[in-house]
Formats: structure tokens, C-alpha cells, sequence
């Protein structure tokens, strides 16, 4: 286990649940309060506030940068997708209802992407509003994050049917069932090496898909670590959130892990991003984030004596 100097910010208190975590086009940190309903911004400069301007139920997830500028973010409870500027307007989009959305991504078309958990779909949203739905051939599939590949087609992990599907921008649809069963992947990012990265949160284990379909799986040293979510570092490698072991964990592009115990016990690390220093912010359940900063580089080599 690697040793780390990881602070903790207090955010909005027990309750709230911080769950998903993105850089905004501000510089600031900005975060969706699963539990209590809303948002929270924490700023370059230390401040934080809460925007709680959705219902309590409404439970947000998933929290990105739309083609506009604008903060948008699933909202699983009441779906919707919330819509918040930088200067804490906020306004919202209706879904279809059942559709419990849960990823959000913007796609290389200035469309908002979302997985619908309750209704197997993969959703389209325009910045000014219009809503269209496409089917996934799958079944209580439970449609769970997205992220846009080097195909610039949708990535997306379908967790119940333990699959990977592609979304092409025509709608498309190719799955690529995962070699493990009941592997359980949540969370997607695109790597740095042109291929996928998820977690499997019910085998303890990584995977790796690539354009064509091809799909290498690697187990992690506590098998029931539970991962949740991840994100790709700027040096190659992946950071992700190990939710039942308490820890933040790395993958290097040469397939070595790393591990980081988290400060505070029982603390539910879920979503995880990366800011342009390389620091590493996550969000914790228990109301606060916790930072990882970047590692300094390497000491220069002595001269020769």
C-alpha cells in the first residue's frame, strides 16, 4: 500500500452524499449531492456552496460540461436532466418517465448523452432542449455510465446484462458481452492507449475494450474491493475509486497498480476526476472530497563526483 498525503474538504455534511465530480469550465469543482438533492461548487479559492434548487427526491448522479458551458446532470429520481451555469442558474429537461438516467456525456455531435437505467435506452438531449431515445437490444439491462470513444461513437457499461455496448451517432447498436460472468461494470472512460477502461465492481476487476471489440479483463489484489468509478490520468494510466476497501487506485499504462488508503473509515469514495495539475479530487459519500495531490516529478541525478 502506498503512502499518501490525502486531505479531506468538508462539504455539505452528512447526508448530502457527494457522488460524482467534474472540473468546470470555471476551474472550479463541481459535484451532484445524490442524497439531499442539488449541487455544490468548490472553488479555486477554498469556498464552497450548494445550489439546492431540485427536489430532495430528484437524486443526482452524473455531472458534466454541456456544448453550451453550462453544468448539466442527471437526475435518476425525477428524470431529468438538470441544466446549471457557472453563475447558478439552474433549470432542468424532462425525460422520459421511468427512464432513471444515469451517465451523461457530451458527444462529438454538441449533443448531451444519457443512460437510462429504467428503461434500457440511451438518450439524446440538445443544448436548447429536444429530447430523442433509442432502444438497446437488451433487457433490464440497467444502462449505467457512458463515455465517448476514439470512434466517437458512445461507450456505454451495461451492468445487469454484464456487457459493454457501442452507440453509434446513427443509433446503431453493437454489444460485446463481458469473459466474466456477472462481472457487474459501472464505471467508463476512454484511455489514453485508444482503447476503453471500466470496472467490473462485482469480479474486483479492470477491463479493457478496444474499438473492435476486443476485451481483456485484469483482476485487482483484493478481489472485493468493489470499484466504482473511473478516470483516465495525462500520464497514460487510470485512476479509479475502490468503494468497499476505502481507497483510490491507479493503474499505469504498463499494468501496475497502485493503492491509496483514504483518512477517514467507511467513507464511500464514488466518482473521481482529474484536474489539469494532476491532482486528483473524489467524491465521498460522507459529505466531503478528498485530494490526492500530484507527485512531484523525480530529483535530477547527481553529477558525477
Amino acid at each position: 500500500m502506498t503512502q499518501s498525503v490525502i486531505r479531506e474538504v468538508a462539504l455539505t455534511g452528512p447526508g448530502s452524499g457527494p457522488y460524482a465530480i467534474t472540473v468546470g469550465p470555471d476551474g472550479a469543482l463541481w459535484l451532484t449531492l445524490a442524497g439531499s438533492g442539488g449541487v455544490a461548487r468548490l472553488g479555486p479559492d477554498g469556498a464552497v456552496r450548494a445550489y439546492r434548487n431540485d427536489p430532495p427526491e430528484s437524486r443526482p448522479l452524473i455531472i458534466t460540461t454541456g456544448p453550451d458551458g453550462a453544468l448539466w446532470y442527471t437526475r435518476s429520481g425525477d428524470h431529468r436532466l438538470g441544466r446549471l451555469t457557472v453563475d447558478g442558474r439552474g433549470g432542468s429537461v424532462a425525460l422520459p418517465p421511468g427512464c432513471a438516467p444515469c451517465g451523461l456525456v457530451t458527444g462529438p455531435d454538441d449533443a448531451l448523452w444519457y443512460a437510462g437505467m429504467g428503461d434500457d435506452t440511451v438518450g439524446r438531449v440538445t443544448a436548447d432542449g429536444e429530447v430523442s431515445t433509442f432502444p438497446l437490444p437488451v433487457a433490464k439491462g440497467f444502462p449505467s455510465m457512458l463515455a465517448v470513444g476514439p470512434d466517437e461513437a458512445l461507450w456505454l457499461t451495461l451492468n445487469r446484462a454484464n456487457a459493454i455496448a457501442r452507440v453509434g451517432l446513427d443509433a446503431s447498436v453493437t454489444v460485446h458481452p463481458l469473459p466474466t460472468d456477472a462481472a457487474g461494470p459501472v464505471g467508463i472512460t476512454r484511455g489514453g492507449d485508444g482503447a476503453l477502461w471500466f470496472v467490473e465492481i462485482l469480479a474486483g476487476q479492470l477491463g479493457r475494450i478496444t474499438p473492435d471489440g476486443r476485451i481483456d479483463e485484469f483482476p485487482l489484489p483484493d478481489r472485493a474491493a468493489r470499484p466504482h468509478a473511473i478516470v483516465a490520468d495525462p500520464a497514460g494510466g487510470c485512476w479509479f475509486t475502490e468503494w468497499a476497501a476505502n481507497r483510490l487506485g491507479h493503474v499505469a499504462p504498463d499494468g501496475t497498480f497502485t493503492h491509496h488508503d483514504l483518512p477517514t473509515p467507511n467513507s464511500e469514495p464514488h466518482g473521481l476526476t482529474v484536474t489539469p495539475d494532476g491532482s486528483v479530487w473524489v467524491a465521498l459519500e460522507t459529505g466531503a472530497l478528498a485530494h490526492l495531490p500530484p507527485s512531484p516529478p523525480p530529483s535530477p541525478p547527481s553529477p558525477p563526483a
